[in-house]
């Protein structure tokens, strides 16, 4: 850090908290952003392997707004990077098919494979559509689903299994926490950025930095410090720094309870901030291909959801004996210039089944893990253990240790975090949070979007 005060201090470089940095600093504030780890994207994040092969951290699908909210609140060529993904796949005992997931395809499935009513699927779009934040929390999206699919667990499965692995939503969660992300997708598909991740790390930080942004990757908050109910700056390595706000984009519950501490909030709000439940985590494997292998893209599509579940179930979903497993396949266009096939298969998973194990056997169940993906994988590409040259694993644990995300939640906290995130400033002054809070927050969109609202938050309170 080159200076002891600025106007905000950034905690954390997710999408939120760099979308809420850039937005202050071309408003003319002078802003710090602190980063834990030695790379910029918290989960939308990369590293790099053998021979140069590079692999997006997670698996990467994002609705058609965000061209506009990249256009808008980062840079033209960020937005014109963005591409669809058209071929999206499903293989269950229930059914396999191909969709390019917007609405019209999916009210061409539901009628002529699933055989619904027009008028039927047609309602169901418009309520989704048609949910807010401010709507009724006590409908739940299994409810949701009975009022206008009831008994059928195969159309459960074609419109839930997606979602889950996208914000990992429930049955039981609230309605709105599915409809809204669900609509949102169903305008015009599932989008990525053409180029990974590294390109795009790459060209916001690069934005950062013209706007005037300073950042400390390899730094990690110890405190954040307040005056008389207000903000008045953060400890760094002992160091402390003074500053007029603070954006947290680190985990909800870690900001209150770890780098706040409970003695400055009231006995009301720590009852309800004890409530908020974390989101699930998740496991990856990460294959690349050797130079010539290639994949065929007219069998495995873009993104490939896969089960052997005969139904839908949330548990089994989470559950080591891994049943459901979604790949992403990505190839030579997906990054231009770089003629490598790679795959990275995703679980949603839980922490405690990785977080109590002995290293020995933490080690073993990572290999398990790699073996069983290849073994699932083999239907998909014949002869997968033959073409790639190298294999690794991530699980709720190795989250948690790069972005210090407790339990290593990939998804922040369920729908009841978002009223205690947006409640921070009411406790204390100039204290704000970004980050994956609920529905609002879950995937790019929705963490650009919310680093984009605090920003505006932010900027209204230290005019003032």
């Amino acid at each position: 850090m080159k200076k002891d005060t600025y106007d905000i201090v950034v905690i954390g470089a997710g999408l939120g908290g760099m979308t809420a940095a850039n937005v202050l600093a071309r408003n003319g504030f002078r802003v710090l952003l602190c980063e834990f780890h030695h790379q910029l994207g918290g989960l939308a994040t990369w590293f790099r392997r053998k021979e140069g092969v590079i692999f997006d951290v997670s698996l990467h699908g994002f609705p058609v707004g965000m061209i506009k909210s990249c256009r808008r609140y980062w840079t033209k060529e960020i937005a014109d990077s963005i591409v669809q993904l058209p071929s999206i796949r499903f293989d269950n005992p229930m059914f396999t098919l191909d969709t390019t997931f917007n609405r019209e395809d999916f009210t061409r499935l539901l009628v002529e494979r699933f055989g619904v009513e027009q008028e039927r699927v047609e309602a169901f779009f418009n309520k989704a559509r048609s949910m807010t934040f401010v709507d009724d929390q006590s409908l739940t999206t299994q409810e949701l689903f009975e009022e206008f699919f009831p008994g059928r667990d195969d159309i459960v499965r074609l419109l839930m299994e997606p979602i889950t692995y996208a914000n990992g939503s429930t049955l039981e969660d609230p309605a709105i926490t599915y409809g809204i992300v669900f609509s949102n997708f169903m305008s015009k598909g599932v989008f990525t950025f053409r180029g990974g991740t590294d390109r795009l790390v790459a060209l916001m930080e690069a934005e950062m930095l013209r706007n005037g942004v300073e950042i400390a990757t390899r730094t990690r908050i110890d405190r954040i410090l307040t005056e008389n109910g207000r903000v008045a700056g953060v400890v760094v390595e002992g160091r402390e720094i003074r500053t007029k706000a603070v954006v947290s984009n680190s985990n909800l519950k870690s900001t209150i309870f770890n780098m706040v501490g409970e003695e400055h909030f009231s006995e009301d709000f720590l009852a309800e901030a004890k409530k908020v439940r974390l989101n699930n985590s998740s496991t990856q494997v990460y294959l690349s291909l050797k130079p010539g292998e290639t994949i065929d893209e007219s069998r495995c599509g873009d993104l490939l959801f896969t089960s052997t579940a005969e139904k839908f179930d949330t548990q089994k979903l989470l559950s080591r004996d891994i049943t459901s497993r979604t790949y992403s396949f990505y190839y030579p266009k997906t990054r231009p210039g770089v003629e490598r096939y790679a795959v990275v298969a995703s679980t949603n998973a839980n922490y405690s089944d990785w977080a109590n194990l002995t290293p020995e056997a933490y080690e073993s169940s990572k290999k398990s893990l790699i073996e069983e993906t290849l073994d699932a994988l083999e239907k998909y590409v014949p002869g997968i253990r033959t073409k790639i040259d190298w294999a690794e694993a991530a699980t709720p644990c190795t989250f948690e240790r790069y972005t210090l995300h407790q339990q290593g939640a990939s998804f922040g906290t369920k729908f009841e975090g978002l009223a205690i995130s947006r409640s921070l400033p009411e406790q204390i002054g100039g204290l704000f949070h970004t980050g994956s809070v609920g529905i609002i927050m879950s995937g790019w969109l929705g963490a650009v979007n919310y680093g984009v609202i605090v920003a505006n938050d932010v900027d209204a309170f230290v005019r003032k």
